[in-house]
């Protein structure tokens, strides 16, 4: 028997309805499949370059430079590291070089002062940049300081010996992004270069800063001077170690380890 009229058209109806439904689940599914690329790829972005640094690369396209007049520059150092790790298992030597800078990551990021990069045990970061800030020495120094105790607290929890020696220096940078493949946010100035010198001329265990920062941090936190040091490159230059932040009263509250 013939199929009624009224049913054909239901069934048309049904199978246009199928086809379309299936289409549509198909454009949403590549439409969502898109989107967690895109997030995939923002967050990568993100982990290398500051957002505001990020933000202005994909718009313009090209090389990224900006003067910063007024910055901390901080450098830290596990110290005596090659000769742990050379007779260390490879396996061991990274899992705990990635739980000291996974925990430095962590305390830049609740301080909002901007890691650059580590190099080999080494680790860079910045305050006062992309985004200007006053307190910028002030918040190197409660980092440093958090750092040092934190170095303390996992060497007790991974069963190694390891100290920090951190150097730091204040005043202007130039801040970019260079290279086209494996591309790097990365820093210049003498200012880079005297903070590096801190930390390389600088004692196990405690935060060196130049006169710059210390005049900076003065007011808040408790310094001693060390007086003028040889340091390679630039002479001699005063130097201070940091001892902590003022509490109430005038005393020093020390978070750093013995020198």
């Amino acid at each position: 028997a013939p199929i009624p009229e009224p049913l054909r058209i239901l069934f048309f109806v049904l199978n246009v309805l199928g086809v379309s439904v299936t289409a549509f689940l198909l454009l949403q599914y590549f439409v969502l499949q898109r989107e967690a690329e895109l997030g995939r790829s923002e967050s990568l972005l993100l982990n290398i370059l500051p957002r505001p640094i990020a933000e202005r690369l994909k718009r313009d396209g090209r090389v990224v430079a900006q003067a910063h007049p007024d910055v901390t520059v901080l450098f830290a150092d596990v110290v005596d590291f090659t000769p742990f790790a050379e007779r260390t298992p490879p396996e061991r030597v990274v899992g705990i070089l990635d739980e000291i800078f996974s925990e430095f990551d962590r305390l830049a990021d609740r301080h909002g002062i901007e890691k650059i990069k580590t190099i080999g045990d080494a680790y860079m970061a910045v305050a006062g940049l992309p985004t200007a800030r006053p307190d910028h020495a002030a918040a190197a120094a409660d980092l440093a300081l958090e750092m040092q105790a934190a170095l303390e607290r996992l060497s007790r929890d991974l069963a190694v010996e390891l100290h920090l020696r951190i150097g730091m220096a204040s005043g202007p940078v130039i801040a970019g992004v260079i290279g086209r493949r494996k591309f790097i946010y990365d820093l210049w100035g003498d200012t880079v270069n005297t903070a590096s010198r801190m930390e390389s001329a600088g004692v196990a265990g405690r935060v060196q800063v130049t006169q710059a920062t210390r005049d900076r941090l003065a007011a808040e936190f408790e310094l001693e001077s060390r007086g003028r040091i040889a340091v390679k490159g630039k002479g001699e230059l005063e130097a201070f170690l940091l001892v902590g932040r003022r509490a109430t009263g005038g005393a020093a509250r020390s978070v750093h380890s013995g020198a």
